[in-house]
This record gives structure tokens, sequence and C-alpha cells, in this order.
């Protein structure tokens, strides 16, 4: 199943990142570019790197020039993760393209890609819970309370997996179809940003 792999993908990613631990480490994909798996690894990639830039930035004795540099971080993180969950849904439009789509057929409320954006989230909240659950130095009362989480986050992979199965088995046979919105963020665009179209301006 395609949320199999992809969870699997998802994981290597995660693994791959905490070998040496630092946001600031090169991004080495081990899969072909063009290829979805090339996409998946690098959407992941993303997501890890910018759970730890919201870490990083939750320390109360950040320096302010500091957190403004990560907050820049972020929000550039957050456009590119945008943009590639708009490439991983390229893919499965070009994928469905000639699917005869039904009469009946209905569209989703999110499209494959957001799904699976989720799955990539959930892959990392499972990874640092069962870390928690892993800790020497914690309480019973805190290993049981993230031992408890843990089991639901679980129960959420199989659901949400089961979940984006269904919609691309839906889509392959024509029962719901795609459309894509690309993201129209404002923030980043000069034309439609006041502050950066000031800024243009002057």
């Amino acid at each position: 199943m395609f949320s199999e792999e992809a969870f699997k993908i998802f994981e290597q990613s995660i693994e791959k990142y905490h070998v040496l631990d630092k946001v600031d480490q090169p991004l080495i994909n081990p899969y072909p570019i063009g290829e979805i798996e090339h996409l998946l690894f690098r959407k992941n990639w993303i997501d890890t790197v910018q759970w730890h830039f919201e870490d990083l930035i939750r320390d109360p004795d950040i320096e302010p020039v500091k957190a403004l540099e990560l907050k820049r971080k972020i929000d550039a993180s957050n456009q590119e993760r945008t943009d590639l969950v708009e490439y991983i849904d390229s893919y499965f439009l070009q994928k469905y393209a000639e699917v005869d789509i039904k009469e009946t057929a209905t569209i989703n409320t999110e499209s494959p890609a957001w799904a699976i954006d989720r799955l990539s989230i959930l892959a990392l909240k499972i990874y640092h819970m069962k870390e928690e659950t892993e800790r020497t130095d914690a309480s019973e009362e805190h290993l049981n309370t993230c031992t408890n989480k843990l089991r639901t986050l679980q129960e959420q992979k199989k659901d949400l997996s089961t979940a984006i199965d269904q919609l691309l088995a839906d889509i392959e046979s024509g029962k719901k179809y795609m459309k894509v919105y690309k993201q129209m963020k404002m923030y980043n665009d000069e034309e439609l940003n006041p502050v950066l179209r000031g800024q243009k301006q002057g």
C-alpha cells in the first residue's frame, strides 16, 4: 500500500537526520530526482528540520536576534513544505490523468498530498514520543503518560494510512476526483504583502 511505503521513507528520513541531529546538516536524498520516493524523503526532511527549529525557538533564553533568524528560517521552511506538497499532488494528478471519472464522483476535503503531509508529521510525533517512553531520567508517571500517547498516535497512524489508501483507490477507480488549489500564500509576495510592497516602492 502507498501509505505503508511512504511511512517507511519518512522513518528513513527521520533516522538519517538524527545521526547528526543538526538543523544545518545537508540533505542527502538517496532516491532519484523525479521519483515520488525522492519527493517523500525530501518532504519529511523539511518537516524534521522544521520540528527542531520549533524546539530551538522555544528556548526561553534565546537572544532576540537569534529568534528572528530562526523565525525567518521557519517561514522559508513552511514555503518549501507547501511547494513539496504541491509537487506531490502534481505527481498524483499526472498519474491519474487518464482515469475515467464517474458521473457520481465526489471531491475529497483535502488532496492526497495534504493527507500525506499529515502522515509525515505523524511519523515525527511517533518517533519523538517513543523517545520519551525510553527515557531513563523521567518519572514513572511521565513514562506511562507518554506510552498511552504513543498508543494513540499509532492508532491515528493506522486510521490515517487507511484513509489515504482508500482515497487513492477511489481516485484510481474514478469514484473521487482531484481538484488542487495552489496555496495562495500572500505574505511572501511583494505585490500582496503591503509591508514588502512598501519596501519595494521605497
